[in-house]
């Protein structure tokens, strides 16, 4: 319990957040909270902590509580030895870091046989020790005396070299050594990187890393990752290292106390416990914890750009046409209802010239038949080609928007069990096609259902730690779920498994009821669900919506915890909830402050009221269609200088990928993504966010494209109609959460603290 409560203070000076708010934090998230439902639900306990915030302390515990754990191993193993000192549990206490730790522990850690175990196999300690201690005498002599033939001891140097070794493990084993060749290794490592012998051509790929050089606490984490990557696939060498002559002179100040022949003897010791033993131990230290950092950066990357893509606007219940594009099969094309059910699917031949007239009756004829609202299209392959013949149709409503579609991913979902499992008699592509509609209407609920890895934003996902990327990326997929909320009624299985205190089993078994009983009624129904116990309700339901209710809360983010109170508010003004949701004079007259009880405080009480105003409100932006240039269809189109209009396919650590229409996104250099100097591209664009791009560069046989955005302005680039949906939307949108130059410098100031 010390342990904890010490842990709190820790905390508390870590994050800058009172001791207080740390505690209740810490104790919700014992009792198996979620960090959705903290945030939103538990203001008066956390002192109103945004999600941010809870997991960032909710990661420090978690640090913590490791490091308690393994200093905990590391006593037991000392006082196992008989060599547990009260000084050396002070020394083990006080330590604030895992690396510190192994520091201590080293000297007293069982080993494998070494060079110095076997000098002192030998009988060589003592000489060590005298040496050691540099007073000035005889060093032949004295090393003459430990000459024994029986131990392999077979004349003066052998007995030099073998007390060396003992010298170099004591220079090696020593904290304070440890500690400033490490803080060397911060301040002053550069890390290089050359290309194998023979592997120039094999490695092509990695040409730019051939012959590299560069600090070590300057290098992005793309590029370390970049680098890493090449020397895993056996194409570079890395290395990492400080100045060797400073690295030379901090030992020796430390361990060279006189100017004799000991002390020679002391600083041969010296020079080879660096290059033998400190050097390497120190480099895999740096290495681990760059790499450590590296992934970091990269899955935060990775994390707000899915965010963005859950995030993006939907279009609402609609009825779509989608098409998945092709040429030579054709362009499957479905319907879909304004739930999103597959009402029919077929064929078209569009680039076919003895079936386009065909093509355009089926289209005219589809779109009359069920009064279609919006037609979908994939960006893949022939995607720009459809969306022109499409756009090319005489007859077809103005009033119905072609609208281009990212489809990254719908393949991995149409080949899915989840895709087989619905679509049992339908093949992959018509899968696509349903995805595509699907994602168009809402790409967070279509989203959810493929890996977040396939999704097609990030950088090298493939390289960083895949456990922490799962993790992070399930809790970005858990946060956008439960910011806009889930009707259930209407909701996947995978959708369901994100809402707060769910999971897949309870998900799959509120499907089940549904099925068996029909659409839910009320909030309250949710407990006849099996399974659903007290605890996993309480963390759901205020996420979970019923259109259909009687209750009018049930459509509202109004937890059921405070119906009582929103009672007694529309009590006191005699009058219904449901008047009081419909009128604002009557919610102008409510004093919060009646209503603060010992479990509702005004952070509460202030949610409820902005929630009666416009209750379920949908947090994401009001769909806006965009429209590339119609001159523009491939690379070959492209000249240097073109203003096109565009939209951020992904962000990374260098720059921004935009697609303009021709099949190959292009690439604006963090150089170029303004006129002011970029520390952080994501302080500068999102994901799904429209630009207006300049082109400055094409490659048409490596298919590569330049882009700037100096000069222009990142803004929507058409001036056609928003579309309305049936979700009301917020005026003004949130201010993010995350500050992506805040967190980098934490990424730094970390590399520092390790």
């Amino acid at each position: 319990m010390m342990s904890e409560l010490r842990f709190y203070k820790k905390i508390s000076l870590q994050l800058n957040i009172a001791e207080k708010q740390v505690i209740s934090t810490v104790e919700l998230l014992n009792e198996g909270a979620t960090i959705p439902f903290i945030a939103r639900y538990r203001k008066e306990a956390t002192g109103s902590l945004d999600e941010v915030q809870v997991v960032a302390i909710r990661d420090e515990i978690e640090r913590l509580r490791i490091l308690e754990k393994r200093r905990e191993a590391i006593l037991e193993s000392i006082e196992s030895q008989n060599k547990l000192t009260p000084e050396l549990i002070k020394q083990i206490n006080a330590a604030e870091t895992l690396s510190t730790l192994e520091d201590i522990y080293l000297p007293y850690k069982p080993k494998r046989r070494t060079r110095a175990s076997i000098a002192r196999e030998k009988g060589l300690e003592p000489l060590a020790e005298l040496l050691f201690l540099q007073n000035k005498f005889d060093v032949e002599s004295a090393a003459e005396k430990f000459i024994v033939t029986d131990k392999n001891v077979d004349n003066i140097e052998v007995a030099l070299s073998g007390a060396r070794d003992i010298i170099a493990e004591w220079v090696n084993e020593n904290m304070e050594a440890r500690d400033k060749i490490r803080n060397l290794f911060k301040r002053s490592a550069t890390i290089k990187c050359k290309v194998l012998k023979g592997k120039e051509i094999e490695g092509e790929k990695f040409k730019d890393y051939f012959d590299w050089e560069e600090q070590l606490g300057n290098c992005p984490s793309h590029r370390l990752l970049a680098m890493r990557r090449g020397e895993g696939e056996s194409i570079l060498n890395i290395n990492i290292a400080p100045p060797e002559d400073e690295a030379y002179k901090i030992l020796e100040m430390q361990f060279v106390k006189s100017n004799n022949a000991a002390s020679e003897q002391v600083k041969l010791a010296i020079h080879d416990s660096y290059d033998r033993l400190l050097h390497s131990s120190i480099e895999s230290e740096m290495r681990m914890l760059t790499k450590e950092l590296a992934d970091e950066k990269a899955i935060q990357v990775f994390a707000e750009n899915l965010r963005e893509l859950l995030l993006a606007s939907p279009l609402g219940q609609k009825t779509i046409l989608a098409i998945d594009p092709g040429f030579r099969t054709g362009c499957k094309v479905v319907v879909l209802d304004k739930q999103g059910k597959l009402m029919e699917d077929t064929v078209i031949y569009p680039h076919e010239q003895n079936k386009i007239f065909q093509t355009k009756q089926t289209v005219l004829g589809l779109c009359a038949k069920y009064n279609i609202e919006a037609i979908a299209i994939g960006n893949g392959t022939a995607g720009r080609e459809t969306e022109s013949f499409i756009r090319s149709i005489d007859g077809l409503p103005k009033e119905i928007h072609v609208i281009m579609v990212n489809e990254s991913g719908a393949s991995i979902y149409s080949a899915s069990d989840v895709a087989r499992e619905e679509f049992p008699d339908k093949d992959i592509t018509v899968r696509g096609a349903v995805s595509i509609g699907r994602r168009l209407a809402d790409p967070l609920a279509e989203l959810v259902k493929i890996d977040a890895k396939s999704i097609g934003v990030g950088q090298y996902q493939h390289d960083v730690d895949q456990y922490l990327l799962k993790k992070k990326l399930d809790e970005v997929v858990e946060s956008s779920v439960n910011k806009v909320g889930v009707e259930i009624n209407t909701a996947s299985k995978q959708l369901l498994t994100y809402v707060s205190g769910l999971g897949s089993q309870l998900a799959k078994n509120i499907v089940e009821y549904r099925n068996e009983n029909g659409p839910f009624k009320s909030r309250k129904e949710i407990l006849k669900v099996p399974r659903m116990g007290e605890k996993a309700f309480e963390q759901a339901a205020g996420f979970l919506r019923i259109s259909n209710s009687k209750h009018p809360l049930d459509k509202s983010a109004v937890h059921p915890e405070s119906y009582d109170t929103v009672e007694k508010m529309a009590k006191d003004l005699n009058c219904t909830i449901e008047q009081l949701m419909q009128e604002k004079e009557l919610r102008k007259k409510i004093v919060l402050h009646n209503y603060v009880t010992e479990k509702i405080g005004l952070p509460t009480l202030t949610d409820i009221i902005t929630e009666l105003d416009k209750p379920g409100r949908d947090p994401r932006k009001t769909f806006e269609v965009f429209k590339f240039d119609e001159s523009i269809h491939e690379i070959a189109d492209l000249r240097v200088g073109m203003k096109l209009p565009g939209v951020i396919t992904n962000v990374t650590n260098f720059g921004a990928f935009v697609d303009i229409g021709v099949h190959q996104d292009g690439l604006v250099h963090v150089s170029q993504l303004s006129n002011t100097f970029v520390s952080d591209p994501n302080t500068i664009v999102k994901v799904q966010q429209q630009v207006r791009v300049t082109v400055t560069e094409v490659d048409v046989q490596r298919k590569r494209i330049a882009l700037s955005m100096k000069d222009n302005v990142a803004t929507t680039t058409t001036t056609l109609p928003k579309i309305t949906t049936n979700t009301n939307r917020k005026e003004k949108e949130e201010k993010p959460a995350n500050d992506f130059a805040s967190q980098l410098a934490a990424l730094k100031d970390k590399f520092n603290r390790n």
